[in-house]
């Protein structure tokens, strides 16, 4: 097959896709014609059927995966798919793992070292709270390992979520290395758990769209509910000891107008919030660097609000 991050202005491509989204919908001149999504595992692209009602255009919905044969065209400096023939495929016409973008790195070693991470966390308390995550809710464990941490922008693969914790708690852990006046306990612990609430704000994939849950409460929220529950559960669990866990996850985008309800206030809620933003933006610039260009420069980059350029190595 040929993926999507290959495809160019004028290729005619016949091959397997997942269907990601479609919707009906109507030109200016009031004709029917439909709004589809298809994904591989190196992206996605939009897709426009402009005559639904062809022969050569057969029944398929979002999820599916759909034999599709047409044209890569532009607009408005955007590569689209022109879609002429559509069916749904068969068991045996593809792979499934061709369309499903994951981590570069093995689920089960990651996992493996953010135990080790976990058990680095010396307070008593604090380990029960991770472990009661991480060791006894097998169910969470399960939609952890293979969530994204984003529907785009960074680690928006499966196992996203689980690449990009363990990458902000290591980071975490150097800054309490340089800084002693810095609680490690508290930083780590707050960083392993900083994005659970991911694990029900976006939906698995194939769809890795946001829930309702998500949309209307978001992540943050969601997270610093999932941990109150849980410390609940733990007897004697220090109320303050709690409140600044709880107050590192309600921080940790560090501002107000990106979402979260607090600023920080404490130097571990701090940390978190630059550790998280620092992965963020290095994962941004690593997916960037993927694209397929000969030149180093590789144009405006509107989450890096950057026109960036590709360092030789």
């Amino acid at each position: 097959m040929i993926f999507i991050e290959d495809f160019k202005e004028g290729d005619i491509i016949q091959g397997v896709y997942l269907c990601k989204s479609k919707a009906g919908a109507k030109t200016k001149a009031g004709k029917d014609y439909e709004n589809v999504v298809i994904m591989d595992k190196t992206g996605q692209i939009d897709a426009k059927i402009w005559d639904p009602s062809s022969p050569g255009i057969m029944d398929f919905d979002a999820n599916d995966f759909v034999m599709i044969k047409g044209q890569v065209v532009s607009y408005n400096k955007t590569l689209q798919f022109k879609v002429d023939n559509a069916r749904k495929a068969e068991p045996g016409e593809y792979v499934e793992c061709d369309y499903v973008p994951a981590s570069r790195f093995n689920a089960d070693d990651m996992t493996a070292e953010l135990l080790g991470v976990v058990d680095s966390v010396k307070n008593e308390y604090l380990n029960r709270l991770l472990n009661s995550f991480f060791r006894e809710d097998t169910a969470f464990v399960e939609k952890f390992k293979v969530s994204s941490a984003a529907k785009s922008v960074h680690h928006g693969f499966m196992g996203g979520l689980l690449e990009h914790t363990l990458s902000v708690a290591k980071m975490c852990s150097k800054i309490c290395e340089n800084y002693d006046h810095i609680n490690r306990d508290i930083t780590v612990t707050s960083a392993l758990l900083h994005d659970i609430g991911k694990t029900r704000e976006i939906s698995a994939f194939p769809q890795n769209d946001y829930t309702d849950e998500g949309n209307l409460i978001g992540h943050i929220v969601i997270g610093y509910g999932m941990i109150r529950e849980k410390i609940a559960g733990i007897e004697g669990f220090p109320e303050v000891l709690g409140n600044e866990i709880e107050h590192c996850i309600l921080s940790h985008h560090g501002q107000l107008e990106y979402g979260s309800p607090k600023k920080p206030a404490t130097v571990e809620a701090y940390a978190l919030a630059m550790a998280d933003n620092m992965d963020a933006h290095f994962e941004t610039f690593r997916e960037a660097f993927e694209v397929k260009n000969s030149n180093n420069w590789l144009g405006f980059n509107k989450w890096l609000d950057s026109n960036i350029r590709r360092t030789e190595i």
